[in-house]
């Protein structure tokens, strides 16, 4: 992806991509987004999405979904973290299932 909208998402989602500038032995979010700057809207959306459902649930337990690592794979986006809920994880899901019908 290129540079300037890997630092547009981490510039608004900075608590999604605590970890983009941590070291290769702590986090694979080192490494960037590793996919092509077709899937950008799609991720844009799909954090926005994360995001807002954590503030929106956070008084009630819903802990911060932290990305470890976004890539592409067999086609399709790759989204990994840790955290959310089962909602996040629904969200993550459809995400990676339409990204192969987009590129």
């Amino acid at each position: 992806m290129k540079q300037e909208l890997d630092d547009y998402l981490c510039k608004v989602y900075p608590k999604l991509f605590v970890e983009r500038n941590m070291e290769m032995t702590e986090t694979c979010m080192c490494w960037g987004f590793e996919c092509g700057d077709g899937w950008f809207d799609l991720i844009d959306h799909l954090c926005n999405e994360i995001q807002w459902h954590i503030d929106k649930n956070a008084k009630v337990g819903t802990e911060q979904f932290v990305c470890t690592q976004v890539k592409e794979k067999f086609g399709t986006l790759r989204f990994y973290g840790t955290g959310g809920d089962d909602n996040i994880n629904s969200m993550i899901w459809f995400a990676e299932s339409f990204s192969g019908k987009l590129c």
